[in-house]
């Protein structure tokens, strides 16, 4: 084999698994003291809100800050349980059961809640 016919093997190989990469949706599961919460790949609570109707993310500017979106990578694609929706600044955002999923700031470490019913309208995201 040739240096140049090595190369495009490669290549197509590194295009593929960044593609696999992207496909896998971030979520995973951790204990709190309410039990299995759903949590990003840091392990952080994700939250849904009430407000979101329709599988719509309402949650922008100074409530996003607060509450940030989780975000989709380039590529990512629905996959069972796991949605996703588009946002007004044309991002995408994961859902869960088709409600959009968010963190909270105040959350600092895995397993951590204490977003879990601020206003009556946030609430932990738990597996069904």
């Amino acid at each position: 084999m040739t240096r140049k016919s090595i190369a495009i093997p490669l290549a197509l190989a590194a295009v593929l698994a960044a593609a696999a990469a992207h496909a896998e949706v971030p979520i995973g599961q951790q204990n709190s003291a309410k039990g299995k919460v759903l949590s990003d790949t840091r392990g952080m609570t994700l939250y849904t809100f009430d407000n979101d109707q329709g599988g719509i993310p309402s949650c922008y500017a100074g409530c996003a800050r607060n509450w940030p979106p989780l975000l989709a990578a380039t590529g990512a694609m629905a996959e069972g349980d796991f949605g996703l929706a588009r946002r007004s600044d044309g991002a995408a955002q994961w859902t869960y059961h088709g409600r959009p999923l968010y963190t909270w700031i105040n959350d600092h470490k895995a397993g951590d809640i204490t977003g879990d019913g601020i206003k009556g309208l946030w609430h932990i995201a738990q597996p069904k």
